[in-house]
């Protein structure tokens, strides 16, 4: 047979055992496909029920309900520590949201709110669901199927409590590991950014938008928030310590030409926008000079025209004040921009008042609030709210799996396969479940807080047992022989004598602008704790809790075995799973990790030699 006959031969057999049936739509196809009947509702609609449409108040700060009626709202978000007034279980977060779904079924035309939630690493403000490592322990894993599987359960946590909106996934590339939100970002490469996000869209919302037990997911923050330079950050006042509230990277500018923009910052968005993404967050940011929440170039030329994004576009919290001018200023430069929703938390009065104002006088075109609407009401109908009072109300029967066994196996395999090996003398892991004696120091070896990071029940999150989980002095208790004295030492005392140490240092719990850090040295006191269990003579493996790498120092030689946990989450059985050898040790550096603060920021290709490269990651 010649060549082209075989060619052809083949492909006909590929179409004939595959079949017409295997040909699904464009996952993106999903959003338009209702537009005839957006369009008759917003002919319907008034102004007031239009701009009540782009308004997103925070449920904390509603401080009267009826606010959803009165002013027609299209969306109430709980923030990072906005939890319902009464509890904050699963049914409580349940009654909340369907609540104020209630007052949205008695305006005139009966839209039905969509209610947004920072679900950054799992449904994190909800006491018992479970919590997944952070982005940068799930770009260590360089597994898409994981991260879906991880975001499925996700969404079917958040769809328990009756939200349909999921503030993730975070398709940030960050470049400066000083940044406080680095941990948000699978890596530094942008590639894998845009496989890993692609992937969490998926878990997120299924093969379509609409499909039973998923939610909207949204790409963010749009863009080149991963970019900025140190210096440029907003400032802000800590009131307990006025010292300090500066915040050098968060919100700042990035100052980048367009083609290196586009190359570094704009994958992650290209793949989701592929994968049908319904929301897409737009940044605190600036490039060159100008506030991303501001750019007509970047909203409506880039993503909704270039793009071809067809969803709703949100801004950041209060993001459109730090727009130059006066709050009429703001809005108008913020909808001109092409903003759809704005997340306006504590002020949605006076946005609608200011916004009413401008489409009245004739600063803003009705054309222009006509398109945010029809961008927020074919989400909608895309997510199937507009199908009547079944699709408002949670399922019952997803409440017994917020937490449960299955869920958390899920996290446990997420946090061993993300976990890297940067260092093993002396073949000091796997340890030996039949040891006689194991000492686990280390004041964050038994804190559930600080395992999980930021984004944990509050906002910047926090030390303590926040919530339900395995801490890493637990489960290595729970991993050995019942003949092994596991010993417990807060600060590495009385290591002498036994079999092997496990040292766990962490960083303290942050989040975005408290957790920019001008020094990512390990604290002397951590240090100290670590050189004074060498000194005992004992095998010492260092497990390193961090939202980014951190400088190593001493703990580079006093250690015998390092291994980087990242910020895992509630599971930290997954740590020992790997310290045990019951799994090898598989997670690769996503980003590149410094030797010194002098070369940072430090990226694969700089020219800079990093202590540990990118993609870098031992076995046993």
């Amino acid at each position: 047979m010649k060549p082209w006959a075989i060619f052809v031969a083949a492909i006909v057999a590929v179409l004939f055992t595959v079949g017409p049936a295997s040909v699904q739509p464009s996952p993106r196809a999903r959003l338009t496909e209702n537009d005839a009947k957006v369009k008759a509702l917003v002919a319907q609609m008034t102004l007031a029920e239009k701009i009540g449409q782009m308004t997103q108040p925070d449920q904390d700060f509603m401080t009267d309900p009826t606010d959803i009626e009165t002013l027609f709202l299209g969306s109430v978000l709980s923030g990072g520590s906005s939890d319902p007034k009464e509890g904050n279980e699963v049914e409580h977060w349940r009654a909340m949201a369907e609540r104020y779904q209630g007052h949205a079924r008695r305006t005139r035309l009966k839209i039905p709110l969509l209610y947004g939630v920072d679900a950054v690493h799992g449904h994190s403000n909800v006491l018992g669901a479970v919590i997944f490592p952070h982005n940068i322990g799930l770009g260590a894993t360089r597994d898409a199927k994981l991260v879906e599987e991880v975001s499925r359960v996700t969404a079917l946590e958040v769809r328990a409590t009756g939200i349909h909106w999921a503030f993730a996934p975070c398709v940030a590339v960050p470049q400066d590991e000083r940044w406080g939100r680095a941990y948000e970002g699978f890596s530094e490469d942008p590639e894998l950014v845009a496989l890993l996000g692609r992937a969490a869209v998926r878990g997120l919302q299924g093969a379509q938008l609409g499909e039973s037990n998923r939610v909207l997911a949204c790409s963010k923050h749009f863009v080149g928030d991963g970019g900025t330079r140190w210096g440029t950050g907003t400032a802000f006042v800590d009131e307990k310590n006025p010292a300090k509230g500066r915040y050098p990277l968060d919100r700042g500018d990035v100052a980048l030409g367009e083609a290196e923009l586009r190359k570094t910052h704009l994958p992650g968005y290209v793949s989701t926008i592929d994968e049908g993404v319904g929301s897409v967050m737009i940044s605190f940011n600036s490039w060159n000079g100008v506030k991303a929440s501001a750019s007509r170039r970047l909203i409506t030329e880039i993503l909704k025209g270039e793009l071809r994004f067809e969803g709703l576009v949100v801004s950041d919290w209060k993001a459109i004040e730090e727009i130059p001018g006066t709050h009429r200023e703001q809005v108008k430069a913020g909808v001109e921009a092409g903003m759809d929703m704005f997340m306006v938390p504590d002020g949605h009065r006076k946005f609608i008042a200011d916004l009413t104002d401008l489409v009245n006088k004739g600063d803003v075109k009705m054309a222009r609030i006509d398109d945010a609407v029809t961008r927020i009401l074919r989400v909608k109908f895309a997510l199937g709210l507009m199908d009547g009072e079944a699709a408002l109300t949670a399922d019952r029967t997803l409440a017994d799996s917020v937490g449960s066994r299955p869920h958390r196996e899920v996290a446990r395999r997420a946090v061993r396969q993300s976990l890297v090996l940067l260092k093993n003398d002396k073949k000091a892991l796997p340890l030996s479940k039949a040891a006689k004696k194991i000492v686990v120091a280390g004041a964050a070896a038994d804190d559930l807080g600080i395992q999980c990071g930021g984004w944990t029940i509050g906002w910047q999150g926090g030390p303590g047992p926040l919530t339900t989980g395995t801490t890493v002095f637990a489960a290595v208790r729970q991993a050995v022989s019942v003949k092994t004295d596991v010993i417990f030492s807060r600060d590495g005392a009385g290591a002498a004598g036994a079999d092997a140490a496990v040292v766990v240092i962490a960083e303290e719990p942050y989040a975005e602008m408290k957790g920019d850090r001008s020094d990512l040295s390990l604290r002397a006191a951590d240090l100290e704790m670590l050189a004074r269990v060498k000194k005992a003579g004992v095998p010492t493996v260092l497990v390193l809790m961090s939202g980014r790498p951190m400088i190593l120092g001493s703990a580079s030689t006093d250690a015998d075995a390092i291994l980087a946990a990242w910020l895992p989450g509630t599971e930290g059985a997954g740590i020992a799973d790997v310290l045990f050898g019951d799994h090898p040790p598989t997670g690769k550096l996503p980003f590149s990790w410094p030797a010194s603060m002098d070369q940072l920021p430090i990226n694969a290709g700089d020219g800079k030699t990093p202590q540990f490269a990118y993609g870098f990651g031992l076995g046993y």
